[in-house]
């Protein structure tokens, strides 16, 4: 059963998403209800319009954390920063970028609260929508456009969408994880909005195996691809993936150390030095330690 506080934590976060749309329909079709519902639940109806299934989608679709989970303060670490940048040029400037850099150092955190506050900005897990079919359903929904139906019908309305709105901004996250399809599909897409749409391209060892192979074999699609997403080359001809994160030794051990200490204190942990001994600068393993800080503290 859900409770009404969660009901109404829902509820805020889908008065602070609903900025970022058009119209209430677009919206609402893009956490999957339909307009009326929607009216209805900001009109203060809780009870009868939604099942509790609907409100536990929406509190995912939303980042709302329920039940005993805390959420996370938000530091201005390095990558986060980094990220933001990034991301903020990409769209303002409709532009396209690729950061190929190592697991578990907040990517995906930055990309996700990003979007939270960025009109006609879309992040995709490509993990979950690994097929171009997969995809582009997902980013129609995520735009608030009808997903359901012929494919077809489907991209050329996703094309025509994002060529008609204000500085839109497609996110790829765990990109390595699409499908050979998928990969030709972004680069038809690309093609199609170029100058009017942004795209950002991010991933970890995945991604950068799958484009370093595929350009070694000169399979169709990665060459292009990666010029279209700012690609760049060594001087001895290698590719040269962006990152954030230093190549190695004392400096990034340095580096972590400072994400994690920077993310630590904001969440009230003191003990820098024992939580990266804990962790081994794991961020995903910080956000255990954070949840049990915050249980001690709702027992004492």
């Amino acid at each position: 059963m859900i409770t009404t506080e969660v009901k109404n934590r829902i509820i805020e976060a889908m008065h602070a998403s609903r900025k970022n749309y058009s119209s209430n329909a677009k919206f609402a079709t893009s956490i999957g209800i339909n307009a009326a519902q929607l009216t209805r639940v900001f009109k203060g109806e809780l009870n009868g319009v939604l099942s509790d299934p609907k409100w536990l989608t929406i509190a995912r679709r939303l980042d709302v954390h329920i039940g005993n989970t805390a959420e996370m303060v938000t530091a201005a670490t390095p990558v986060y920063k980094y990220i933001n940048g990034q991301l903020a040029t990409c769209q303002q400037f409709s532009l396209s970028g690729m950061l190929c850099d190592d697991a578990d150092i907040g990517k995906t955190y930055a990309a996700k609260c990003f979007v939270k506050t960025a009109k006609n900005a879309v992040y995709v897990d490509c993990s979950q929508v690994k097929t171009k079919q997969k995809l582009v359903r997902h980013i129609a929904k995520e735009l608030g456009l009808t997903h359901s139906g012929r494919y077809q019908d489907i991209y050329e309305d996703v094309v025509y969408y994002l060529c008609s709105i204000s500085y839109p901004l497609i996110i790829l996250d765990e990109a390595g994880d699409l499908d050979y399809g998928a990969w030709l599909e972004l680069k038809a897409l690309w093609n199609a909005t170029e100058r009017l749409c942004g795209w950002y391209m991010m991933g970890a060892d995945g991604l950068k195996d799958k484009i370093e192979r595929n350009m070694g074999r000169k399979k169709v699609g990665y060459v292009e691809i990666f010029s279209r997403y700012g690609g760049k080359y060594e001087k001895d001809g290698r590719i040269k993936l962006q990152k954030v994160t230093p190549d190695g030794g004392e400096e990034k051990k340095k580096f972590i150390r400072q994400q994690v200490s920077m993310i630590a204190k904001a969440n009230g942990l003191d003990n820098v030095q024992q939580i990266y001994a804990q962790t081994g600068g794991s961020l995903r393993r910080i956000y255990t330690e954070i949840q049990k800080r915050k249980a001690q503290e709702a027992k004492a």
